[in-house]
């Protein structure tokens, strides 16, 4: 397998100045062309009208004359015959090296797993905590000695919800700037944060903050997303994309091809190692009650994957579960045997058009870059899992759009968004189906 480049070239959506110029220069001409005809046809009928006139003085009124509404075809032709092959040549070569690919044969476009047990309207039973004061929090960890829940926000903040009383307070705990996404706490109460712009950060119980570590094998990372910390302190955490960043994040599933990777981080060496490679769009990371494998999550490919990090399948990777009814984000164990997959997005069928077929894919972006094409997000929602990876619950709503994240804590289900501005909180108890 060849290895990507050391550093990636940033991509950007701006469109391709050279061609619009060209086609823009060309088209004012043709413009200018066609009205100049225009106007000498409609010169010559008047001209035509006024000598019927003068030679048949008859008051019927004359003929109504059709000229001007007949299209000008080679005017037509040249258009076609310019904007074809920049549109061509814009679909194909893409100077923002977008370049989509099919996704794997075993990827299944037909109907998703069943899920026996499913809530699809949790909205209406759903409580809004910390509202206006918790803009995008992506990732939730608990701190049940202390209790705490901590979340990254999209103004750089960490913050943390007491959840001592049913007041539930905000807090500005700790500013590690970017936007941070994935958070993890530590055997020793530190924060581990995935932050997607610069990297993997720690922040120490008294809120300082320090980077750990950039990259691995001489590659920066360019979208640090999942983590988690194992009882022994080694992190494992994911960098979704080495070639898309999070403003662009949408490209790096839409191409369909694996720039992800999982790894993990070794405080007492401070040693990177990289475990897996050319993952689709690596997110979410797990470890589980034993320690012995962790899960992980590929949003582009709806599946979640097993690695081995202790025992005989140590350095394997197995299915956990697969054809998920959603992409998934996060995954987090609740300490009770179950694990709680956010699903960003439903599975639609106009999502299962646009990833079927490449060219649509490179369409699509095309069109992007002068017309905003809306996403469907619909259909978001959190799906309960057991050990063995059988879906136990589906929680879920057709308005629910980018939960990112999902973790019962006792009774309630929180759940967070990387768009909207609170948490949100479910009683289990009383959800209805």
């Amino acid at each position: 397998r060849p290895t990507p480049p050391l550093r990636s070239t940033p991509v950007s959506l701006s469109s391709n100045a050279f061609h619009i110029q060209f086609a823009r220069s060309h088209l004012l001409r043709l413009i200018s062309l066609f009205h100049t005809r225009r106007a000498q046809q409609e010169a010559r009928v008047a001209e035509s009208i006024a000598s019927m006139a003068d030679s048949n003085p008859s008051p019927a009124a004359p003929a109504p004359n059709r000229t001007l509404r007949r299209p000008s075809w080679p005017i037509i032709g040249a258009l076609l015959l310019i904007l074809v092959p920049i549109v061509i040549s814009i679909v194909v070569n893409d100077p923002n090296g977008f370049d989509p690919a099919p996704l794997p044969a075993d990827y299944s476009f037909s109907a998703s797993l069943a899920v026996a047990e499913r809530h699809d309207r949790i909205l209406a039973s759903s409580k809004r905590v910390g509202e206006g004061r918790l803009p995008g929090p992506e990732d939730l960890a608990y701190d049940k000695a202390r209790g705490f829940l901590y979340t990254g926000c999209s103004d750089g903040w960490i913050r943390r919800v007491s959840l001592k009383d049913e007041k539930m307070e905000v807090e500005d705990w700790a500013y590690v700037g970017g936007r941070p996404l994935g958070v993890a706490l530590g055997p020793g109460g530190d924060l581990v944060v995935a932050e997607s712009n610069n990297g993997l950060m720690i922040v120490k119980p008294d809120q300082s903050v320090a980077m750990l570590t950039d990259e691995a094998d001489g590659l920066m990372f360019r979208l640090t997303d999942g983590v988690d910390v194992a009882s022994d302190g080694l992190i494992y955490f994911t960098d979704a994309s080495y070639k898309f960043n999070l403003d662009t994040h949408i490209l790096d599933i839409l191409e369909g091809r694996p720039h992800g990777r999982l790894m993990s981080f070794d405080s007492s060496t401070n040693q990177t190692s990289v475990l897996l490679r050319d993952l689709y769009f690596a997110n979410g990371v797990s470890l589980s009650p034993d320690q012995r494998f962790l899960i992980f999550c590929e949003t582009t490919l709806r599946r979640c994957r097993r690695y081995h990090i202790r025992g005989e399948k140590r350095g394997t990777v197995d299915e956990f579960i697969q054809n998920l009814p959603g992409f998934p984000d996060n995954v987090r164990y609740d300490g009770e045997g179950h694990y709680w997959i956010a699903l960003a997005a439903g599975k639609t069928p106009e999502w299962d058009v646009v990833l079927k077929y490449p060219f649509l894919r490179k369409l699509m972006v095309t069109i992007e870059k002068f017309v905003k094409i809306p996403h469907s997000q619909r259909d978001s929602g959190i799906l309960k899992v057991d050990l063995d990876g059988q879906p136990v619950a589906l929680f879920s709503d057709p308005g629910l759009t980018l939960a990112t994240s999902g973790l019962k804590i006792g009774k309630h289900l929180w759940y967070g968004s990387l768009v909207k501005d609170y948490l949100s909180r479910i009683d289990l108890t009383q959800v209805s189906r």
